[in-house]
């Protein structure tokens, strides 16, 4: 399924990631995924949420600097190997993954995995 992620850049100071939580939560906006990339000049955390579009506005409200991009949640059952599999279809079919991270909690003993590839299209096509 192809859902929207949002990317917020930060400062590499104390209380970005506390003050965008609480942004989100002033607003009754739920997190479902959160993942923090960073260099030594800034930070970027990737949210799902669910409801990105009302986030995004509640976030540029606030000044923070954001983009949203489409990736693909992609549920695999909650096993060894499983991922690896998933994998290796993507390897067979040269798509290269820019990133992944997990969904909080599981479903019914399957995890979540987020993908962002340069054809989001595509690859759901792949692994339909």
């Amino acid at each position: 399924m192809t859902i929207h992620q949002i990317s917020v850049f930060l400062e590499n100071r104390a209380g970005q990631l506390a003050d965008i939580t609480a942004v989100l939560a002033e607003n009754g906006i739920n997190l479902r995924a959160i993942h923090i990339a960073e260099t030594s000049d800034y930070g970027v955390l990737r949210i799902i949420v669910d409801r990105p579009q009302q986030a995004a506005a509640i976030l540029l409200e606030h000044g923070f600097i954001l983009s949203m991009t489409p990736v693909l949640a992609v549920v695999v059952p909650d096993v060894p190997g499983s991922l690896s599999k998933v994998l290796a279809v993507l390897a067979q079919e040269g798509i290269d993954v820019e990133y992944m991270y997990s969904v909080f909690g599981l479903v019914s003993d399957r995890a979540c995995m987020i993908f962002r590839v340069a054809d989001v299209e595509r690859l759901a096509k792949v692994l339909e």
